[in-house]
C-alpha cells in the first residue's frame, strides 16, 4: 500500500515539475540583466577558461562575501567558458536547479510529515502540495530567471540536502548506530553548511533550521536512547548547531549596536543602521503579502523607491509592522507543541531572513531574499488540504485550482521576462517612482527608436529626483538621438553629479559609450569639454571622496586627454590615479590605453612609475581576495602581463619614436584642472 502511494506521489510530483517547466519556458528567451553584467564577465576577464591556470584565477576572483561565492562561480562554467556568452544556457541551468530544489523540498516535507506522525497518504499529499506551491509561485521568477541570483538558489540546494542528511544521521543515532549516525550528522550539518556558505553567506543559516526542527519536531516526539547516542547528538548539535547560530546572532547584534552608537550611515546608503532596522519589518510584511496574495507582476528587480522608516511613527506603518512581526514569532513559538507545522514554517521563515533583513548594510528590498526562507511556507496549507478527516469538495478543488492559478501567474510573468522591451515597460508601470525602473524603460524605448518618449519619461522623474545621475545621463543620450542636447540637460547632469551619493558603475559605463560620440561630434552640444566638466562636478562632491572613486574619475580625465591628443596630461592623470591605489591591474590598463592611442613612451613611463611604487600595492581584503592574490603570485601573472606589455610598447616606440624635443612629463595635476577626489563604486 505504502509503495503504491509513493509511486502515485512521485508521478504527481513529475506532473507538477512539468507544469513548472511549461510555466517558466517563455522566460528562457530573456537576456542578461543589471548585476549579471557586473559578475558574469569574470568568465573571460583573464582569458577563456580552458586551462587550469585560468580556472584557478576565475574561481578565486569573486569579491562578494569573504568567501567570494566560488560554488556559484563554478556552476556558471556549466553554461559558458568565456564572455560574451549566450544567456539561454544560464537560464536553463537555473531552471533545472529550481526543479531540483522542488524535488528535494518534497523529500524534506515528506520526512518531516512522517516525523510528525501524520497518516502516510496524508503527509505525502501535503508534501506534494507544499513543494508544488513553492515551485510554481510567481515570486520566485525574479530569482530563477535572474542569472546572478543562482547564488540565492544554491544555498537552498545545500540547505535541503544538508537537512535530509542530518535527519538520516539523527535517525541512525536513534537506532543506536553511533558511528554512522555521527558521520551522516556531521556531513549534513557541517559539510553542507560549508558548501552553502561557499555559494552565498546565507548558507550559514542551516544550523538555525536544524535547531528549529530539533526543538519543534524531533525532541518532543523522537527522543534518543540514553548513553552514547545522546552524547554524540548533543555534541553535534552544540558544535555544529548552537555555536554557529550564536556566533551569527552575536555578529548581527554587534553590527546593529556599533551602527547605532556611532551613527553609521553605511557609506553609500541614504539611511542609517537604525533606520534599516526600523524599515525591515515593513518589508517582511510586504514579502509575506506577496507570498500569500501572489500576483503575476511585482516590483521585480526595482525597489530603490522604497521609503525607509525614520522613526517608529514615520511612516505610520512602522510600529504596527514591528509589533506584528514580534507577535507572529511569539505566537509561533508558543503554539509549537499543538501546531508544530505552522510554528516551524513561520520560525523557519524569519530565521531565513536573519542575515539579509536585519543589520547588515545591504539594499533594503529584494524579492530573491524569500527563496530559502519560504521553503516551508506552504506546507501547513498542504497538510490542511490533505486532511482526510475534513476532505471536502472545496479542498479537492483547491488542490487543483491553487497550483494551476500559480502556474498561470508564473507563465504570465515569464512571458514578460522573455521579452526585454515589454519587461522594461511593465516594471516602469509597476514602479513609477523608481529611477532605475524608469531609466531601464527609457533605454528600452531608445533602443526601439523612440527617444522622444524616453526623454519625456526621464524629464518627469528628474524634476523630483535631481540627484539621480542615471536619469540625467540617459536624458542626454535621448536628446542626442533627437538632434542635440541643451544647456539645461548639461546643467541637470552637473547637478546630479554634485548631489549624488553614489554614481555606481553607471557613470563609467555611460562614459565608455558617450566619449566616442562626443569626440566624433555626433551629438551637437556634447563635447569632451562637457564631459570633463561633469567629471569635475563629481570631483567636487564630498560624498564621492573614496580613493577608489577618485581613481576612476582621474582615469576618465586621462581618457579625455587622450581624445584631445594630450598624452602628457593623460599620463599625469593616470599617475595621480595610480598613486591613490597602487594596483597592477590599473597600471596595466592605463599603460595599454596610452599605447593603443599611439603614445608608447608615456605608457612605458607609467609602467616605470608602477615598478618604483609596487611595494605600496594595497593588500587584498580578508578571505577569497587573499586566496586570489596568492594564485596570481604563484602563477607570476602580473609580472608576466606587465613585461609582455612593456615589450609591446618598446617595439611600438622603436617603430614610432617620440620627437626629441618632447617636454618632460609633469606628474602633478595639470594646471587649471580640479584636484578634488572622485568616485567609482559598483552598486550592490
Amino acid at each position: 500500500m505504502h509503495h503504491r502511494h509513493t509511486i502515485k506521489a512521485l508521478l504527481a510530483l513529475a506532473v507538477f515539475m512539468l507544469l513548472t517547466l511549461a510555466a517558466y519556458w517563455p522566460g528562457l528567451q530573456g537576456g542578461f540583466l543589471f548585476d549579471d553584467f557586473a559578475n558574469l564577465p569574470a568568465l573571460g576577464a583573464t582569458g577563456p577558461i580552458y586551462t587550469w591556470p585560468n580556472f584557478w584565477r576565475y574561481i578565486t576572483a569573486g569579491t562578494a562575501d569573504p568567501t567570494g561565492r566560488p560554488l556559484t562561480l563554478l556552476t556558471f562554467l556549466l553554461d559558458a567558458r568565456n564572455w560574451p556568452a549566450d544567456p539561454f544556457p544560464f537560464k536553463r541551468t537555473s531552471l533545472i536547479l529550481h526543479l531540483l530544489n522542488g524535488a528535494l523540498l518534497y523529500a524534506l516535507l515528506s520526512r518531516l510529515g512522517r516525523l510528525l506522525a501524520f497518516e502516510y497518504r496524508n503527509y505525502r499529499i501535503a508534501a506534494l502540495l507544499g513543494a508544488a506551491l513553492w515551485l510554481l509561485h510567481p515570486l520566485f521568477v525574479s530569482t530563477t530567471l535572474y542569472i546572478v541570483q543562482r547564488e540565492a538558489m544554491l544555498p537552498a540546494t545545500c540547505v535541503l540536502i544538508g537537512l535530509l542528511i542530518w535527519l538520516r544521521g539523527r535517525d541512525q543515532l536513534c537506532r543506536g548506530n553511533i558511528r554512522s549516525g555521527l558521520i551522516w550528522s556531521v556531513i549534513g550539518l557541517g559539510g553542507f553548511t560549508l558548501l552553502g556558505i561557499l555559494a552565498k553567506a546565507n548558507g550559514a543559516l542551516l544550523p538555525f533550521y536544524a535547531l528549529l526542527i530539533e526543538v519543534i519536531v524531533l525532541k518532543p516526539r523522537h527522543a534518543l536512547p540514553s548513553g552514547q547516542a545522546i552524547l554524540a547528538h548533543r555534541g553535534v548539535m552544540w558544535i555544529l548547531g548552537v555555536v554557529p547560530a550564536a556566533a551569527i546572532l552575536a555578529y548581527l547584534t554587534r553590527i546593529a549596536v556599533l551602527g547605532m552608537l556611532h551613527g553609521d550611515n553605511m557609506g553609500i546608503r541614504p539611511w542609517s543602521t537604525a533606520q534599516r532596522l526600523l524599515t525591515e519589518p515593513r518589508i517582511l510584511l510586504d514579502y509575506l503579502s506577496l507570498l500569500w496574495v501572489p500576483r503575476a507582476f511585482s516590483s521585480g528587480l526595482f525597489n530603490d523607491q522604497y521609503v525607509a522608516s525614520t522613526s517608529l511613527l514615520h511612516p505610520a506603518t512602522t510600529l504596527p509592522a514591528i509589533i506584528a512581526i514580534l507577535v507572529m514569532i511569539g505566537v509561533a513559538w508558543r503554539l509549537r507543541k499543538h501546531y508544530p507545522a505552522w510554528s516551524l514554517a513561520i520560525l523557519f521563515y524569519f530565521a531565513g531572513q536573519l542575515l539579509e533583513s536585519t543589520s547588515i548594510g545591504l539594499e533594503l528590498y529584494f524579492e530573491h531574499r524569500n527563496y530559502v526562507p519560504a521553503l516551508l511556507m506552504f506546507w501547513p496549507l498542504g497538510l490542511w488540504l490533505a486532511d482526510t478527516r475534513t476532505l471536502s469538495l472545496l479542498k479537492r478543488g483547491l488542490m487543483i485550482v491553487l497550483p494551476l492559478g500559480l502556474a498561470l501567474m508564473t507563465h504570465a510573468s515569464t512571458e514578460v521576462w522573455g521579452n526585454e522591451h515589454a519587461q522594461a515597460l511593465v516594471w516602469a508601470d509597476v514602479n513609477p517612482n523608481s529611477a532605475r525602473a524608469q531609466t531601464n524603460a527609457a533605454q528600452a524605448q531608445m533602443q526601439a527608436g523612440r527617444p522622444h518618449d524616453a526623454a519625456r519619461r526621464l524629464e518627469k522623474l528628474l524634476t523630483t529626483q535631481p540627484d539621480q545621475v542615471q536619469l540625467a545621463f540617459n536624458l542626454i543620450a535621448a536628446h542626442c538621438m533627437t538632434g542635440r542636447i541643451t544647456p539645461d540637460d548639461i546643467a541637470a547632469a552637473g547637478t546630479a553629479m554634485h548631489g549624488s551619493a553614489n554614481t555606481g558603475s553607471l557613470f563609467a559605463n555611460w562614459f565608455d559609450r558617450i566619449l566616442p560620440v562626443a569626440v566624433a561630434g555626433d551629438c551637437p552640444g556634447l563635447t569632451p569639454a562637457v564631459l570633463l566638466d561633469l567629471i569635475n562636478d563629481g570631483l567636487q562632491n564630498p560624498k564621492l571622496a573614496g580613493a577608489g572613486r577618485q581613481q576612476d574619475f582621474l582615469y576618465m580625465r586621462g581618457r579625455i586627454a587622450l581624445a584631445r591628443h594630450q598624452p602628457d596630461v593623460a599620463l599625469a592623470n593616470y599617475l595621480r590615479a595610480l598613486d591613490l591605489q597602487i594596483r597592477p591591474g590599473f597600471a596595466l590598463e592605463a599603460a595599454a590605453r596610452l599605447g593603443a592611442a599611439g603614445y608608447p613612451t608615456q605608457g612605458i613611463q607609467l609602467l616605470d612609475h608602477y615598478q618604483q611604487e609596487k611595494d605600496q600595492v594595497i593588500p587584498p581584503d580578508f578571505g577569497m581576495p587573499t586566496v586570489h592574490e596568492w594564485v596570481l603570485t604563484r602563477q607570476n601573472y602580473w609580472p608576466h602581463e606587465l613585461e609582455h606589455l612593456r615589450a609591446t610598447l618598446l617595439e611600438q616606440e622603436k617603430e614610432h619614436p617620440a620627437p626629441d624635443d618632447q617636454p618632460p612629463v609633469d606628474t602633478h595635476a595639470p594646471s587649471g584642472q580640479n584636484t578634488s577626489p572622485s568616485n567609482q563604486e559598483n552598486r550592490s
